[in-house]
């Protein structure tokens, strides 16, 4: 079959190398894509990914047994409504389904009603009334996380160090968007965090994999927050088990809610976790891969990935199940970012030593772009702040770290920055505290965790 992979991130890239590569797939096409991309598919760069009804149009004369969504935006718009109108198979939620990602007010509520353990959570369109919580919450030494209710490329959730600074997030989010735009303070858990994957076509539930992310910009989680500055799997504190136990206390509660509530949920499903003294609790849901971590999970997929997309997209577990298992090794990916991220990333620099990845390369690295553009000369130029992913591969962790940061040290790119501690820490950690470690295992009392008012 032809697949049409929509977006234009490393995430991408990664899907995209990925779905080349099974027997089940005749031709990959990518909606817009980047410089790096034509190395595995074909670009349609004149295609509005975020016109619902032209992406239908598109996908209905190409006759595409598959679209694959890759980032938040277009299933925010209803890309995948649309598709499903048009009869085309697409592997994505819908824009109700989506809410999940897109409104942390409305996640927040599903989780409450589904019995999934999550912080509680108070919600605000009054600047004025937010801050008076947030001084509240202060003066009880009570620490909060800042979220947007709307989608905000990664950077819309600010940890304050102090009540002042959680203050400014408060004010600074606020003024950035139209009057009625709310605003969640969270309270704050501390743990160690987990990013899981499970694949969802209504009430079937199908456990993917988990991974780690680095979302601050410097080494020992220091600077601003970003999208994403590197990832690794698989997590070694966090094994099948731990995923499949998941699955029972987080996906399919959520799941069966949506399915009961007429938005039943069809991709793959991304749960932030934080292992709390308490037990597992959920800090977030992303409607999608996440980026960078789909770097490193989809190279440790073995079998036949479009097949199982595809399966989702038709709610067919034998199709699913079936298709993918589990690839022995592990990988670690390292994000090349430009000068200036992620404020004011500086763009238009040349980038050497980067050749992207195209469907033959399986070996110990792999390279997926992101910000890049070709230039004239058949170089590559950066054109975003991430501007691209080297994914190392190895039997071990260590392995792959080392693969890796070999990658990143052959690449040049004036003023480009990177995380150099990326599964530094992990590897001399070989399990969690046994407290924490049984509350994954065994499941925690979610009617305690799950009746808090949000």
């Amino acid at each position: 079959m032809d697949v049409l992979v929509i977006g234009s991130g490393a995430r991408e890239h990664a899907l995209a190398w990925r779905l080349a590569r099974d027997e089940s797939v005749r031709r990959v096409r990518i909606a817009p894509g980047n410089g790096g991309t034509a190395a595995v598919a074909e670009s349609v760069d004149d295609l509005d990914i975020g016109d619902p009804y032209a992406v239908a149009r598109h996908a209905a004369r190409e006759r595409y047994g598959l679209v694959v969504v890759g980032p938040e935006t277009p299933l925010a718009a209803g890309v995948a409504d649309a598709l499903e109108l048009a009869r085309v198979p697409v592997f994505g939620p819908t824009r109700a389904a989506a809410r999940l990602e897109s409104s942390k007010a409305f996640a927040k509520q599903q989780m409450q009603r589904a019995g999934v353990p999550t912080a509680s959570s108070a919600t605000f369109t009054d600047p004025d009334a937010a801050l008076d919580h947030a001084r509240r919450a202060a003066t009880e030494e009570r620490a909060l996380v800042v979220k947007a209710d709307w989608l905000a490329a990664g950077k819309g959730v600010v940890v304050g160090e102090s009540p002042d600074e959680t203050e400014a997030a408060i004010r600074d989010l606020f003024a950035g968007v139209a009057p009625g735009a709310r605003l969640l303070l969270e309270e704050r858990l501390t743990g160690v965090e987990v990013s899981v994957f499970a694949l969802v076509s209504g009430e079937v539930v199908v456990p993917l994999a988990a991974a780690c992310d680095y979302k601050r910009l410097g080494d020992g989680d220091t600077g601003p927050n970003t999208g994403g500055m590197g990832a690794y799997a698989p997590v070694p504190w966090f094994d099948q088990a731990r995923i499949e136990s998941s699955v029972e206390s987080i996906f399919e509660p959520i799941a069966w809610r949506m399915a009961r509530d007429e938005t039943p949920y069809r991709g793959v499903l991304y749960a932030g976790v934080i292992l709390t003294p308490q037990g597992p609790m959920v800090l977030e849901f992303n409607a999608r891969f996440g980026d960078p971590e789909a770097q490193v999970i989809l190279p440790l997929l073995d079998g036949d990935l479009a097949t199982a997309l595809l399966g989702v997209a038709g709610g067919d577990r034998g199709m699913i199940e079936g298709s993918l298992g589990p690839r022995d090794g592990a990988c670690v990916g390292v994000v090349v970012a430009a000068e200036g991220y992620p404020d004011a990333p500086v763009t238009g620099r040349e980038l050497d030593g980067a050749d992207p990845s195209s469907p033959a390369d399986d070996g110990w690295l792999l390279c997926f772009h992101a910000g890049t553009r070709r230039a004239p000369d058949g170089g590559y130029r950066s054109s975003g702040g991430r501007v691209l992913t080297f994914v190392g591969r190895g039997a071990s962790l260590s392995d792959a770290r080392d693969a890796a940061y070999e990658g990143v040290a052959g690449c040049r790119l004036e003023g480009g920055q990177h995380r150099a501690d990326v599964a530094a820490r992990e590897l001399e950690v070989d399990r969690l505290p046994d407290d924490a470690a049984a509350s994954v295992l065994h499941g925690s009392d979610r009617t305690q965790l799950g009746d808090e008012p949000g």
